[in-house]
């Protein structure tokens, strides 16, 4: 049923929960799992609005952060007898998840939640709620 899953992560105690929930599916069948990590553009954009920040250097030591964060869950996922494929982006988060959905033809997305009040939804709203409306896929958000 749900063969490949999308797992768009940022590492928070939210997506740790929405992991445990790709590991459960396993057993109904699950097989594949991408892994997609983004690095918001925006926010390095405003990092370089700084001079006095070395801004490449900062830029990749976020990188090499993020990709190992990457690499240990991509070991757990593989320990669970999943394949696991691994990506690392910069962008919008939102159109990137997107772009990686169409781009590895999943067939659900997984991501946490990070609980936010509907108030603040409304006003900013988060890249899980706007991954629900506009994928293509079914999607499950775990609330943390």
């Amino acid at each position: 049923m749900f063969r490949k899953i999308l797992y768009p992560t940022d590492f928070s105690e939210s997506a740790g929960k929405a992991l445990e929930y790709v590991k459960q599916l396993r057993e109904a069948g699950a097989q594949e799992v991408v892994v997609i990590s983004v690095i918001d553009k925006r926010s390095l954009d405003y990092l370089g609005a700084y001079k006095a920040v070395n801004f490449l250097q900062m830029e990749k030591e976020i990188e090499n952060e993020v990709r190992q964060e990457l690499l240990a869950v991509k070991e757990k996922l593989e320990r669970e007898g999943f394949g696991v494929k691994v990506r690392l982006e910069k962008g919008n988060p939102l159109q990137e998840i997107l772009r990686a959905e169409k781009e590895e033809d999943v067939s659900l997305i997984v991501i946490g939640s990070h609980g936010k009040s509907n108030i603040e939804e409304m006003f900013l709203g988060s890249v899980a709620e706007k991954v629900t409306r506009k994928a293509r896929k079914p999607v499950l958000i775990v609330k943390r």
